[in-house]
């Protein structure tokens, strides 16, 4: 790589190439949706028996890379909080949906409790870091954390009602992804905030302020400065 040109007072000049891309949360919510929805007819008791296993083929096949390609292009957009809380959604889609394929018997398990408490404690963080930001992305993730923690309690052994709790929450996960992925779909086509997102900080300030406020710290942000 040829190293940038001195400017005149000494210091050495970079220049920073920003690619365009779209907005990956309508997909991620959408799909995130649908997860949803797969998820509360199970715990709800629409979904069982001979169809756990087409159930974890969908969660596995459809939502996860769909979900996961919505992660990655968040990363790309610079979105970390989004892009992490997509990652760890597609994951866990895939991990669900490959335990349905290969045990669709199984109704409870330790393993699975543990792994859902420990999704819970880490979507947490994402949760109060996303009110900072976009209120809207901060309650989505606080009903998903409760949600996980109804699950995992009632596969360590807690009363069928936090199952029927855990599905409750999973049809009102549903209702709020549709309106997060279709605020921010209007909002994307219509390049103003439409329905409200309740944004702030410099999630607000990255919608009303210039180009140049933006890009202003973007030398000392992960991918540019030298060091994560």
């Amino acid at each position: 790589m040829i190293p940038p040109p001195a400017s005149a007072n000494g210091s050495e000049a970079a220049t920073i190439t920003v690619r365009p891309y779209g907005n990956p949360l309508p997909l991620g919510f959408f799909s995130f949706g649908i997860g949803m929805a797969l998820t509360a007819g199970a715990a709800l008791g629409a979904i069982g028996g001979d169809q756990i296993r087409p159930l974890g083929v969908l969660l596995a096949v459809f939502v996860f890379p769909v979900q996961f390609l919505a992660a990655v292009m968040a990363f790309l957009a610079r979105d970390t909080a989004a892009a992490a809380a997509l990652g760890l959604f597609a994951a866990s889609w895939a991990a669900l949906g490959v335990l349905h394929i290969v045990a669709p018997a199984q109704s409870t398990s330790v393993a699975v409790g543990m792994f859902l408490s420990a999704f819970a404690l880490m979507l947490l963080p994402l949760a109060v870091t996303g009110f900072l930001g976009k209120t809207l992305l901060g309650v989505v993730l606080s009903v998903s954390t409760l949600r996980a923690a109804l699950a995992a309690a009632y596969q360590l052994g807690a009363p069928r009602a936090f199952e029927l709790a855990n599905g409750a929450a999973a049809s009102l996960l549903v209702a709020l992804a549709c309106y997060a992925g279709t605020a921010f779909l209007v909002e994307d086509l219509r390049q103003r905030t439409v329905l409200p997102i309740r944004r702030r900080g410099e999630a607000r300030r990255a919608i009303e302020s210039d180009l140049g406020d933006q890009h202003a710290r973007l030398p000392r942000e992960p991918g540019v400065r030298k060091q994560l």
